[in-house]
């Protein structure tokens, strides 16, 4: 498993891999950068080994399954340390994956074992909440170690990160309709969800209650039925939502949607959403969608409101909901900045904002040595 030399590796700190032969615990830790705080960032829970079963035999599942664990986890670590350093958060860039399914193997047992590795890692990483586990998991790893926040019960408790990152996807799409197509509001502006989970879900309620059209698309039947619920949502085929005719396409599922294959189809003038490492090579896609006119809202900006939430846990202080929102808002202003820089220097957006969270953590880090 190569990390010095994979490709989303880039200057990180440290790289931990875990393992406990009683619950199953594969798992590793990713700390990109402390520069602007202690490293924070979600647990993903992933059966990588799922893609690979089918097509290799099971030695060779395994194998794959753990490169792309790590491949996540570096891109995604270093994705944590640009979406806090642009948020203006006192906080750095990590990440965790544990490998394997979580509705077979996500016991409490297994949850504390991963505790306990956190634990050893003294408040260098602090773990929340993403794909795969639940405040109910978290629960059970605090339960070994104090270096973790997203808690629905405590003094400093924030609960559940999700309703913040929907808002500050709902405010992303607005700031980015409002600067390609010139409109204020999102009556009558036709969106694509893609992924309708706990994020996904708030998001359409938020594009409802402003008069948008929503076409919605799922992989679990329950998230869909929840969704319709809602109100008057057009369903379509998990294959075929990237290629709908709306003004925005919300990727809110897994990452790599944008690639090759899916761009040439992309009929929408805006991309939203708040699924992590949307672009399958950063560099690459995002030039493809500037070339062809499509506005990229890049990723980690979009869906910062979770960790945005979370931030007063890690540091152990009381902030009102309306202090967290008021932050959570400002990520609109930070995206309309990057578009008006992106047209001015005819650049992708993702460049831009990766240029400007680098400089923000090297100027961190060298006043950290100084």
């Amino acid at each position: 498993m190569p990390v010095f030399d994979s490709r989303s590796f880039k200057d990180h700190e440290q790289v931990v891999f875990c393992a406990d032969a009683e619950t199953g615990l594969k798992a590793i830790i990713a700390v990109h950068s402390t520069a602007c705080g202690p490293a924070a960032g979600g647990i993903r829970f992933w059966d990588y080994a799922a893609a690979h079963k089918t097509m290799a035999p099971s030695d060779v599942a395994e194998t794959r399954a753990e490169q792309d664990a790590v491949y996540d986890v570096l891109r995604l670590s270093r994705g944590m340390s640009y979406k806090n350093a642009m948020a203006g958060l006192r906080l750095g860039g990590g990440k965790s994956v544990i490998i394997g399914n979580p509705k077979k193997i996500g016991t409490p047992d297994l949850m504390r074992a991963f505790g306990r590795y956190i634990d050893r890692l003294s408040g260098t990483y602090y773990a929340a909440e993403d794909v795969g586990t639940s405040p109910a998991m978290l629960a059970a790893a605090g339960e070994a170690t104090s270096f973790v926040s997203g808690l629905d019960d405590g003094e400093f408790a924030t609960g559940d990160p999700s309703p913040h990152t929907a808002l500050g996807v709902f405010v992303s799409i607005k700031s980015a309709v409002a600067h390609r197509l010139g409109k204020q509001d999102l009556s009558d502006v036709h969106v694509a969800v893609q992924g309708v989970g706990h994020v996904g879900l708030y998001l359409v309620e938020h594009l409802l209650k402003a008069g948008a059209k929503v076409t919605i698309t799922d992989i679990v039947a329950s998230n869909i039925e929840a969704a319709q619920a809602l109100g008057d949502v057009t369903v379509v085929d998990p294959k075929t939502i990237h290629a709908v005719d709306c003004d925005v396409f919300a990727p809110c599922a897994l990452g790599g949607g944008l690639n090759p294959h899916t761009i040439p189809d992309i009929k929408a003038s805006v991309i939203a959403g708040a699924a992590n490492n949307q672009l399958e090579h950063e560099g690459v896609q995002d030039e493809d969608l500037r070339k062809r006119g499509i506005l990229y809202a890049p990723d980690y900006l979009v869906n910062a409101g979770g960790i945005i939430s979370v931030e007063a846990e890690v540091h152990r202080e009381k902030v009102t909901d309306a202090e967290r929102e008021a932050k959570v808002l400002r990520i609109g202003d930070t995206l309309t900045k990057i578009f008006k820089s992106s047209d001015r220097e005819g650049r992708p957006t993702g460049a831009i904002a990766n240029e400007m969270a680098e400089d923000i953590i090297a100027a961190k880090a060298a006043a950290k040595k100084a």
